[in-house]
């Protein structure tokens, strides 16, 4: 099998920084689990020891904590604060606390967590809802990845960055600190719950880390799939992502205006019991429309009247080529060209070695396949083998700029690069 040489990749590696952190709360217990008997007799004996210190070695001891670790959050002690506040539901009564108990104590029930220390990988890029400041015949992106830390608990995170007119990138300096949104609202439903969470618009985009806040996320938010859904000009970036409890999975909805305010929302029917979801950018005769593997193996068309409700769908595409005899499945939402609809699909071959490939659709009957690239466009090189999870290529989602496709990917479980590919290129190779 020979390299495709059409493939321009870049050296635009974007590694896990185990220096970056957040705080998380700690009960402690395995959040975000609530409270049972045992968490509620450890925390109010952690209380009544805060409250038993001297008020100047409570003083002292606080001071220490924040010469340990101000410098590491953004605003620390209101965070402290919250923290306590939170802790009231698991408290025995008590009498007042003072500033700096009440401080110390919400410091006891957090820890730090270093989110990406083990993994940043299987991006998706969609335009930045802010051109502002993007370049003449260029564009500003926003990057989603998947970070994963300590426990093999996955988060999300974003870069930004640009795409010059002649398709030459650039990503922004990461930020030094990094943060976890608050919890606007919170509906519960007989399928689970409906979270907003939001972030600060002082907080730079690279700070901003999603990590679970319900049950069905407890173990992570896994391979979020970002699209740009314009629906009759109205732009939503949608994502659908792998919610894992640490028992069970299922997809669930994250939807944005401004990569500031998050709803994220559980979806329902057969299809969303498996993994790899990936949203239309647009409606399909008048159906939101995806593609998914329900069976582990094949792809499928599903359709839906009201975005969170999907049921069987109808298979599409089947393994063909031994690049992808094991199973195949979408790298990302399908990119509208003239010619159909560009799926950009992964196969996995001989000792489970995931490459990347593509399909073209019809675009007006996505059932119909009218194209497909024989031979994988993206395979791992020598130097792309090795990582958490050896031997492979991933993306959760590409996305067109002028005559080119513009790809990040994941190289073995653990790191992230960028290829460029014309489009004139890939639909020569492709065959009927």
């Amino acid at each position: 099998m020979l390299q495709t040489t059409f493939i321009n990749r870049k050296a635009l590696y974007l590694r896990p920084d185990p220096a970056r952190v957040i705080v998380r709360p700690f009960k402690p217990a395995t959040e975000p689990r609530d409270f049972n008997p045992t968490d509620r007799t450890r925390a109010n004996h952690i209380v009544d020891r805060v409250l038993a210190l001297d008020s100047e070695v409570a003083a002292s001891q606080l001071a220490d904590v924040l010469e340990n670790f101000l410098g590491r959050h953004r605003n620390l002690l209101a965070t402290f604060e919250a923290r306590a506040d939170e802790m009231e539901e698991a408290l025995e009564a008590h009498g007042t606390f003072s500033k700096v108990q009440r401080q110390l104590i919400g410091a006891y029930f957090l820890s730090e967590y270093s989110f990406e220390a083990s993994a940043l990988f299987n991006p998706s890029i969609v335009p930045h809802p802010d051109q502002s400041a993007a370049p003449k015949g260029g564009l500003r992106f926003v990057l989603s990845l998947r970070a994963v830390g300590e426990g093999h608990v996955s988060s999300l995170t974003f870069r930004g960055g640009t795409i010059t007119s002649d398709g030459n990138l650039e990503i922004d300096p990461t930020a030094r600190l990094a943060s976890s949104p608050r919890i606007g609202n919170r509906i519960s439903g007989p399928i689970g719950d409906n979270v907003e969470v939001i972030f600060s618009p002082d907080e730079d985009i690279s700070e901003r880390v999603i990590f679970p806040v319900t049950e069905s996320q407890s173990n992570g938010i896994e391979d979020a799939r970002f699209v740009e859904f314009d629906d009759g000009g109205r732009k939503t970036y949608y994502a659908t992502y792998t919610a894992y409890s640490g028992r069970a999975i299922r997809s669930e909805l994250i939807a944005t205006d401004d990569f500031l305010s998050f709803r994220m929302s559980p979806l329902q029917g057969a299809a969303s019991h498996n993994k790899g979801m990936a949203l239309f950018p647009r409606r399909i005769n008048g159906q939101y429309a995806m593609i998914a593997r329900q069976d582990n193996e094949n792809l499928y068309l599903i359709y839906s009247n009201d975005l969170y409700t999907w049921e069987d769908g109808q298979s599409i595409l089947k393994p063909e080529f031994p690049w992808e005899f094991v199973q195949i499945g979408n790298c990302g939402s399908p990119i509208e060209l003239d010619e159909g609809w560009l799926l950009l699909t992964h196969g996995v071959g001989p000792v489970r070695k995931y490459s990347i490939g593509a399909a073209l659709l019809d675009k007006e009957n996505p059932l119909k396949v009218l194209a497909r690239s024989r031979e994988p466009l993206l395979r791992p090189e020598p130097s792309e083998r090795e990582g958490y999870v050896p031997n492979v290529v991933y993306t959760c989602g590409a996305m067109r700029h002028n005559d080119q496709i513009i790809l990040p990917y994941a190289v073995s479980d653990t790191f992230s690069n960028f290829a460029t590919v014309k489009i004139s290129d890939l639909l020569s190779t492709m065959t009927s």
